[in-house]
């Protein structure tokens, strides 16, 4: 292979998967891409994902004080960004700080544009 051909390959794959200047991981198979994509299937899940975005490293008690919602709502619909892999959990001592994770970032920017 040429070297042109070989900087050619290495360029298109450094740059087929920018999204607004963001650099992607697209998901390994479809079933991994609509598991994210039903994990931001609600509002009160988009709700969460944006707060979390604003403030990283934030317990269940302050998305549901500041969403002015029911604890147990949050806590369902947080497990379930988790469970698509949206979200990131940090257990500090009885806390659990929540954050976002790259493809929760990912997907917050495609959300703002």
């Amino acid at each position: 292979m040429s070297s042109k051909r070989a900087a050619h390959k290495y360029t298109v794959g450094l740059y087929s998967n920018i999204l607004k200047n963001t650099r992607i991981k697209l998901p390994r198979s479809s079933k991994q891409l609509e598991q994210q994509l039903k994990g931001v299937a609600n509002h009160w899940r988009i709700e969460i994902l944006r707060l979390v975005a604003g403030r990283e490293g934030i317990t269940l008690d302050a998305i549901a004080e500041i969403l002015n919602c029911n604890f147990k709502t949050i806590s369902s619909h947080t497990q379930k960004l988790v469970h698509a892999g949206l979200l990131e959990k940090k257990y500090l001592g009885q806390s659990v700080l929540h954050s976002l994770s790259p493809q929760g970032k990912t997907l917050y920017a495609f959300l703002q544009s």
